[in-house]
């Protein structure tokens, strides 16, 4: 019985000790994820002070490799000959390890381990750097959409080239009108549109989840600006109406040119008939008249001799 009381206790005393090198008292599952760009400079932080005789190392990737670590206050990097090379700095007070000028190659799983006298903790970091993000193109998706055109509409693609992990979007100011997303690696997307007319409130959006690029609507050559569209409509209308009181002035005017004419020839007519009955009554009842007096004054009586 006592050998193995003593047995239990060894065993207990063991897995004590296994499970203080192993860091289970300080070690958590949470994987903090890091986003950056290819070219900038990313710092996995440890939010802790180091004390002298702490142990801080680092290590990257599923093998685990160490790339650096602060061992009785003095720094060693481990990154010779490597894609870490001339890239990897130490924080001295906190073993805070910063990548600079990273590139896509650097993404992947960070562990940290720190051993002090209090124990063994870790934490891990999941670093993601990606390629800069192009900036949108946005070109004519049909023959229509010209200043000249007359259709009421302007159709309109956004497009990004070998592009992964991002959304393409557009906006009419703070509004979304439609989005498009892929996880895939080097793919191009492109997005349509169909608007009324163009201002500046249209834009086109690529974005990772922590940084976008924008470009917005305001090339007249792929479609008509509503102010020319609203001016062109608004001189439209004023030809039409225009051109309407033109054809009323002239139908007006013409009718009133027939009224004018028929009246006159009503008068002419009735004016003529007037001049016929007074020329039959009167001037013909005169000249009988007049030659039977001329006649009457002249005859003349002779004497007849025997």
């Amino acid at each position: 019985m006592k050998n193995l009381r003593k047995m239990i206790h060894s065993a207990c005393f063991f897995c004590l000790c296994l499970l203080l090198s192993t860091g289970v008292f300080g070690d958590t599952d949470v994987i903090k994820s890091v986003s950056v760009m290819e070219g900038d400079s990313v710092t996995l932080n440890t939010d802790v002070k180091i004390q002298q005789d702490d142990h801080i190392l680092w290590m990257f990737g599923p093998k685990e490799t160490r790339i650096a670590e602060i061992h009785r206050q003095n720094i060693y990097i481990d990154a010779i000959k490597t894609t870490f090379e001339k890239r990897l700095q130490m924080d001295s007070q906190t073993g805070s390890l910063t990548i600079k000028n990273s590139r896509t190659e650097h993404s992947g799983l960070y562990k940290l381990q720190i051993i002090s006298n209090r124990g063994t903790s870790y934490k891990r970091f999941s670093v993601s750097v990606y390629a800069p993000l192009p900036i949108p193109v946005i070109t004519s998706n049909s023959s229509n959409c010209s200043p000249s055109s007359s259709s009421s509409y302007c159709s309109l693609l956004c497009s990004v080239m070998n592009v992964s992990d991002v959304t393409l979007s557009w906006y009419k100011g703070n509004s979304l009108l439609s989005s498009i997303s892929v996880s895939d690696l080097s793919i191009s997307l492109s997005l349509p549109l169909e608007i009324e007319c163009l201002d500046d409130s249209y834009s086109c959006v690529v974005a990772y989840s922590f940084t976008n690029q924008t470009t917005h609507l305001n090339n007249t050559d792929l479609c008509q600006p509503c102010s020319e569209r609203d001016e062109r409509s608004r001189l439209n209308v004023s030809i039409a109406v225009i051109a309407l009181l033109l054809v009323f002035i002239a139908v007006v005017a013409g009718l009133m040119y027939c009224h004018r004419k028929r009246k006159r020839s009503e008068k002419e007519v009735k004016a003529q008939e007037e001049e016929i009955l007074y020329a039959d009554t009167t001037f013909c009842a005169d000249r009988v008249n007049s030659t039977d007096v001329i006649a009457a004054d002249q005859t003349e009586y002779s004497t007849v001799k025997t």
